[in-house]
């Protein structure tokens, strides 16, 4: 397992360490996906396949000790565990749940750099005969994540190269707003008003490609005052 190659799961319910923690594993070479609950972790692992989640423990709702055990019903996937409680009970318990790692808060990034690390080099290479595509499906259309290709039916959705942007983006962090500003940062665009407006032609013209209504989007919706966000079924 190369470490500059990974996709991580970040889960926390905190947004302010869930934003530090996801922009400093990508400027570390990482590709980040965050999710703010158990819940939402549950909907981004049913469509995307991790190398390691790293995942607070002190959640509302289902806390990661619950949501480490179940996931250990149907996954390897390496878990490392975040939380406030550094004393030697809770570390059991995360232990005894499945995770791979603990790390109690406050923490320094670097220290969790080589946590994350040291998991992935221990993990060995999967075989590429039975790596299996990564598929977000919308409605009747499928969209393959890793080669960046829409099909409808066995009829591909030709995209622009500003469309295929957008749709890498969205991939990657399905259920998650993704905010204008971001949207324009990532494409590569000047800040400005006039490029956030850009951005909203393109995703207008995208929504024609991938909904059925597109004044009424289904997979690609308009979250007030947070941005854009891809519902895949």
């Amino acid at each position: 397992m190369s470490e500059l190659d990974a996709h991580l799961l970040i889960v926390d319910d905190d947004e302010r360490i869930r934003e530090l923690l996801k922009k400093f594993l990508m400027r570390h070479g990482f590709l980040v996906t965050a999710a703010r609950d158990a819940a939402h972790a549950r909907r981004v692992l049913s469509g995307l396949d991790f190398d390691l989640i790293v995942m607070d423990v002190m959640m509302p709702g289902e806390d990661g000790i619950t949501l480490t055990a179940a996931l250990r019903q149907t996954s390897n996937t390496p878990i490392l565990l975040l939380t406030a409680k550094g004393d030697t009970e809770h570390r059991i318990q995360g232990l005894e749940a499945g995770a791979d790692d603990y790390l109690s808060k406050p923490f320094e990034p670097k220290e969790l750099l080589l946590r994350i690390n040291a998991i992935l080099r221990r993990m060995p290479e999967a075989p590429t005969e039975v790596a299996t595509p990564k598929i977000l499906h919308l409605g009747p259309i499928r969209y393959d994540i890793e080669k960046g290709e829409m099909w409808q039916g066995d009829q591909p959705v030709r995209l622009t190269a500003t469309e295929s942007q957008l749709m890498r983006i969205f991939s990657s962090c399905p259920g998650e707003p993704v905010s204008r500003t971001r949207l324009v940062e990532d494409l590569g665009r000047d800040r400005g008003q006039a490029q956030e407006r850009a951005v909203d032609v393109q995703i207008t013209r995208l929504r024609r490609k991938i909904e059925s209504d597109p004044k009424q989007p289904r997979y690609l919706q308009t979250v007030r005052g947070a941005g854009y966000m891809l519902a895949p079924d």
